[in-house]
């Protein structure tokens, strides 16, 4: 080697003198550590665990898959909402309604005690609210079907097809309600209601007198 006989003599010595150190001072060589877990020969074989180590109280045997719970509503597995598809699957539940309230109806006649019989009016007018949001809804569904359907014809004619503004849409649906309490025979009254709401506004608006 390169290095001459009094390198390596020092080299030794300081050596010793780092045991020497070690010896007086308490402290013990470290010493390569086993590893405390370790698999037996073969893939499929069982861990050993070290007998030196404290088992933990809960542990882990086999792994569980956490369950994810999912919101149908929001979900695309699913599928796509469809207002026409959803009303023929949940038909049946319009008979079911009905029943409901012809029984509360026979209730509130028999009824005899009065906060019960105004908690079944209540019961009731929500009954009858639901199902005229219901009509409502079923004839806007209807008017924008048909609207589709004339578009898909002038499409096919090789015509421009016509698109209705929101405003349009509001005549045809004010027009509409006209013509049903025209038929019903509520028209006066309906106008008569709406000419002493649109008299209150105007009251309000007007500057007061001092």
């Amino acid at each position: 080697s390169d290095m001459s006989f009094e390198e390596l003599l020092q080299m030794q010595s300081d050596a010793r003198t780092r045991v020497c150190k070690q010896m007086t001072s308490g402290k013990k060589t470290s010493k390569p550590t086993k590893a405390t877990v370790k698999q037996q020969q073969g893939k499929k074989g069982p861990l050993e665990i070290s007998a030196k180590k404290p088992v933990p109280f809960l542990r882990q045997v086999v792994s569980v898959r956490k369950k994810v719970h999912r919101d149908p509503r929001f979900d695309d597995l699913s599928g796509e909402y469809k207002p026409e598809i959803f009303m023929k699957t949940y038909s049946f539940l319009d008979s079911i309604k009905k029943q409901e309230k012809e029984m509360v109806q026979k209730q509130l006649k028999k009824c005899r005690n009065m906060e019960q019989k105004e908690k079944l009016q209540q019961l009731l007018n929500r009954m009858t609210q639901q199902e005229q949001a219901q009509k409502k809804q079923q004839k806007l569904r209807e008017r924008e079907l048909s609207l589709k359907r004339q578009q898909r014809e002038l499409a096919k004619q090789g015509k421009k097809p016509f698109f209705l503004k929101k405003s349009e849409k509001r005549k045809l649906e004010l027009a509409e309600k006209y013509a049903e309490l025209k038929r019903s025979g509520k028209l006066e009254s309906f106008l008569n209601k709406k000419r002493k709401r649109n008299a209150i506004k105007d009251k309000r608006r007007l500057p007061s007198q001092k």
